[in-house]
């Protein structure tokens, strides 16, 4: 029997913008396609019970989805959110074959600390945050985790190369892509244009994102 974690869903024939009206009832609507379907199908899910699956759910992560009497191993391929209220709007979901290979982003988490840092003050700079790969559904990795200790000087990085995956793991990035580099610390000078920058360019980007999500119609 499998452990992955259970969604329940049932068919939807409310689509467009009236799926507002949903929502107002406690439920969260969404889609389900794949080549193991013939067709995408317009799904509802309790809005409680989802939420509580897919808050946790990684990009990698396989769930079983319960559909009219029918078990679906699915991925969680967008979650379309009001940022302002932080919940979710619609997912869509991808219906995978356990047998035929696909691929998808896994998320890269950061841990312990970089001796550049506590000894040289380094600022850690992360271009990647996730890496795309390619396996059968059942070796996909739910995240990899990056040691730190490997940074023990400005200068030093951990590259897409230096990545221990399974063999049947393929990665479809650059071996040599840095995904973190300990760089020179800046001066304070150069800290505090970067954070006026960064906080007058984010809040119009938030809240534009959110309408606009919030306005489009959905399958």
């Amino acid at each position: 029997m499998s452990a992955r974690p259970m969604l329940k869903a049932e068919r939807r024939q409310v689509i467009g913008k009236q799926v507002k009206q949903l929502r107002r009832q406690g439920k969260l609507p969404g889609v389900v396609y794949g080549k193991v379907l013939d067709e995408p199908v317009p799904i509802v899910l309790d809005y409680r019970e989802a939420a509580k699956v897919l808050r946790g759910a990684t990009a990698s992560e396989i769930l079983d989805l319960s559909l009219e009497g029918q078990v679906l191993p699915v991925l969680v391929r967008e979650k379309q959110k009001d940022f302002i209220k932080g919940t979710l709007l619609h997912v869509d979901f991808q219906a995978v074959s356990m047998t035929e290979t696909i691929w998808a982003e896994v998320p890269i988490e950061l841990e312990g600390e970089a001796p550049a840092v506590k000894n040289y003050g380094a600022v850690l700079v992360q271009s990647l945050d996730v890496l795309e790969v390619e396996a059968l559904p059942g070796d996909l990795p739910e995240r990899i985790v990056l040691d730190l200790g490997a940074l023990e000087e400005i200068g030093d990085m951990i590259t897409v190369a230096d990545l221990v995956l399974p063999p049947s793991v393929k990665v479809m990035a650059d071996p040599e892509e840095a995904i973190v580099v300990a760089t020179a610390p800046r001066s304070e000078e150069e800290v505090e244009g970067a954070e006026t920058t960064e906080v007058t360019a984010a809040e119009p980007e938030v809240i534009e994102k959110g309408k606009k999500e919030e306005d489009e119609e959905e399958v």
